[in-house]
């Protein structure tokens, strides 16, 4: 399945630079994760976090754990580049000169763009392994 934001702006999602550049709102972390939960999404990690699963106790705990430890590591950076990217595209607004026939977006909008795609694969695998982990794993597997 492939990702789809539901929060649209002049039908462009937040993953793309145009939403952006049209004037789409920054959307905040907590507002980024209650879409990747509605979603269903699980991240581009999937595969490897569903073979975690799959793997005898413990073992099973220990790799999602592990894959856990690295999807926060991860997402904490790109929660701070995130938010220095949405402070410098609000200075872009401010200081962009009106033009009439602006063809192409810039590098801030593509740059944001891709840092919420990061985030929402940051929090899909978050979400995929915290499930995982509460559930039992099979004690006698084999």
């Amino acid at each position: 399945m492939t990702y789809q934001s539901t929060l649209t702006y002049q039908d462009y999602s937040a993953g793309h630079p145009w939403y952006y550049f049209l004037g789409g709102k920054v959307l905040t972390p907590k507002q980024i994760l209650e879409t990747t939960r509605q979603s269903g999404y699980q991240g581009y990690r999937r595969d490897e976090i569903t073979q975690a699963a799959d793997l005898c106790e413990p073992q099973r705990s220990a790799k999602l754990r592990a894959i856990r430890d690295e999807a926060i590591q991860g997402l904490e950076s790109d929660l701070t580049r995130y938010r220095q990217l949405a402070l410098a595209l609000r200075r872009h607004g401010r200081t962009r000169p009106i033009l009439h026939r602006v063809t192409a977006c810039d590098d801030i909008h593509t740059n944001i763009s891709l840092k919420y795609n990061h985030l929402v694969n940051g929090f899909a695998h978050l979400l995929a392994i915290d499930d995982l982990l509460s559930q039992q794993g099979d004690l006698f597997g084999g």
